[in-house]
């Protein structure tokens, strides 16, 4: 089952009226009081967007977001009662979206996420076919000529996101910023790794057709290049 928000917050009273609220009001929510519940929440179900507390009963909401941001680039918004400047450059330095301060409003932060899961919706389809090459990405699914192709978890956030901004070029600190969440990672890291994508899509490496360089600014996955 698929929800639009799962709170992660072990203040239950909280995180059970915050959801509740949201519920009311369109926005179709779950909650996990723990790094445990997360984790078996995410076996079974997904959730376009995370709001993540940092202190959780057992873990931290900063190593969960760590591992989350392995495998997904969904939304995630850090929720705490701590205001140190550290813990928010922290939270957005490992690949949060935002840092809300609790307490919060909770029309505020409902009308914060529904922007955030707006602008999320517009980056693109969950799905590319052009006929030749299959992408899923809620699945993690690529096809090639029918055949599956094996991506590493990032070779596919890579390849996720040069396909929902299809047809513009990317610069190379986007994709630094919202691949990698690390703004110190450097051309050669992601020129390795353009080239990994090109040797498993494209009909030659060499002459790609797919994701093409612009020289000095990035790439631009060509949305129409299997019709050539």
């Amino acid at each position: 089952m698929k929800f639009d928000c799962l709170i992660i917050d072990d203040e239950k009273l909280l995180a059970d009226s915050t959801a509740e609220y949201f519920n009311l009001f369109g926005v179709k929510t779950a909650v996990a009081y723990s790094v445990a519940d997360c984790d078996a929440f995410m076996r079974d179900h997904s959730a376009a967007l995370l709001l993540l507390d940092i202190n959780l009963s057992d873990g931290s909401g900063f190593a969960l977001c760590k591992t989350l941001r392995a495998t997904t680039d969904i939304p995630i918004l850090f929720i705490s009662a701590r205001t140190s400047d550290d813990d928010k450059i922290v939270a957005l330095g490992i690949g949060g979206d935002d840092y809300i301060q609790k307490p919060y409003s909770l029309g505020v932060l409902c009308a914060k996420v529904k922007a955030v899961l707006k602008r999320y919706d517009k980056r693109g389809d969950a799905r590319f076919d052009d006929g030749r090459i299959f992408v899923d990405i809620p699945a993690k699914r690529v096809t090639v000529d029918g055949a599956p192709v094996k991506l590493t978890s990032l070779e596919f956030r890579l390849l996720a996101y040069l396909i929902q901004n299809a047809d513009r070029v990317v610069t190379k600190r986007e994709l630094f910023d919202n691949v990698w969440h690390d703004k110190f990672t450097g051309d050669g890291t992601l020129n390795v790794h353009v080239r990994k994508l090109r040797e498993a899509i494209e009909r030659d490496p060499n002459n790609p057709q797919y994701i093409i360089t612009a020289w000095g600014d990035g790439y631009c996955f060509v949305s129409g290049a299997g019709e050539r």
